[in-house]
């Protein structure tokens, strides 16, 4: 059962909404304005935000950045705007994943399941491998340490340093990494990275990609702007 706090000034469709969740066994806070979301963050703790872009008095994209500066709870916004660029903002000042309008109720319902099935994954950060091993059986050498300026990536601690001060990452977002500074210069595809670091057999979405980068960047620091977004094909980290 997860707490949801709904933020849409179209009553019917904010109430819509609200029951759907509901038939499935949430939690439903709403609220119609910007800064009453804004209260409801701080008082009620919510496990995940169905937040609208367009809002009286405060509209998403503001909401969603003064969200970001105290709290990591995933976001998902609901959006007329269909542009790649319109999207890629929300994306970037830190939702997680968004939903064009008019939208089907089963898709939203689609994405909040498959956004708290990832909240469950992806809250275990990396934990150090095994170091009890049984007699007899073989252990094969740590991969070498990947090295670009600042960054460290550890692989026999599974530990990330940027000049020495640690990172802390989740799994997804340590395999991510991984995978992108291990080839520098080299365009990965959303779909390819997807399958890479979360299984062929994910039912999530692309967007999850997108919304992980975002998150790592943010983590990163400065060196966050070494992956580079390769504009109709997925991200590189720059060599």
């Amino acid at each position: 059962m997860a707490k949801i706090l709904v933020v849409e000034d179209e009553l019917d469709i904010c109430n819509l909404i609200r029951v759907h969740l509901e038939n499935d066994g949430n939690i439903v806070i709403q609220a119609f304005d910007g800064p009453t979301a804004l209260s409801m963050v701080g008082a009620h703790r919510p496990d995940l935000i169905i937040l609208d872009w367009m809002l009286p008095g405060m509209d998403g994209l503001a909401v969603c950045q003064e969200i970001r500066r105290d709290h990591l709870v995933p976001i998902i916004m609901l959006t007329a705007r269909s542009e790649e660029i319109d999207r890629v903002l929300g994306l970037e000042v830190g939702a997680d994943d968004y939903v064009v309008k008019p939208f089907g109720i089963r898709e939203l319902l689609a994405r909040v399941r498959s956004m708290l099935r990832r909240i469950e994954m992806d809250t275990r950060t990396v934990a150090p491998p095994a170091t009890d091993v049984p007699a007899g059986i073989a252990v094969p050498p740590a991969r070498e340490p990947v090295v670009r300026g600042p960054l460290h990536i550890d692989f026999a601690d599974l530990r990330v340093t940027i000049g020495g001060q640690p990172v802390e990452l989740t799994r997804r977002e340590f395999d991510l990494l991984d995978l992108l500074a291990s080839h520098p210069g080299r365009a990965f595809s959303r779909e390819f990275l997807l399958d890479r670091v979360w299984g062929h057999d994910y039912d999530g979405f692309d967007r999850t990609v997108d919304s992980h980068i975002v998150r790592l960047r943010r983590k990163l620091g400065p060196t966050g702007e070494k992956i580079a977004t390769v504009w109709g094909v997925g991200y590189r980290f720059l060599p």
